[in-house]
């Protein structure tokens, strides 16, 4: 049977600019007022889809003493484009043991790191690509 490709989360006002994003599992997350912003979900969409693929290949040999992704990005106010963010950055700061687990788990994080973010967070992937975004009024 064909894996179920459709993501999607539902999102309610639940005031003037607050919001709540339900997922199919349950899950919620709040959204404005002294939420999260927009902007700082795509930032911690990024960071989390591409820490998620180094935590799960690094963890297997090690649990990490200190594991902490930090993403940046300058907001751009532009007339002639809108508005944006660039200069996108994603920072791992990650501590090992000392131990031939910990030599283990730092040997593969730079190759790890750099196959999330060439071929495997989806996040990243779309948002380098520049996908089309479709808005509807049903």
């Amino acid at each position: 049977m064909a894996e179920d490709t459709k993501r999607s989360v539902r999102i309610e006002r639940t005031a003037v600019g607050q919001y709540t994003v339900h997922n199919a599992r349950g899950g919620t997350l709040p959204v404005g007022g002294d939420a999260f912003t927009p902007v700082e979900l795509l930032l911690a969409a990024i960071g989390t889809c591409t820490a998620t693929d180094t935590d799960v290949v690094t963890s297997r040999r090690v649990e990490p003493a200190s594991f902490t992704v930090t993403v940046t990005g300058d907001k751009v106010s532009d007339r002639d484009t809108g508005n944006r963010i660039e200069n996108l950055a994603v920072t791992f700061e990650i501590l090992f043991p000392e131990g031939d687990a910990g030599d283990a788990a730092r040997a593969v994080l730079p190759r790890t790191v750099a196959l999330s973010h060439d071929k495997l967070c989806t996040v990243s992937r779309t948002v380098e690509r520049g996908t089309p975004i479709t808005a509807t009024i049903a």
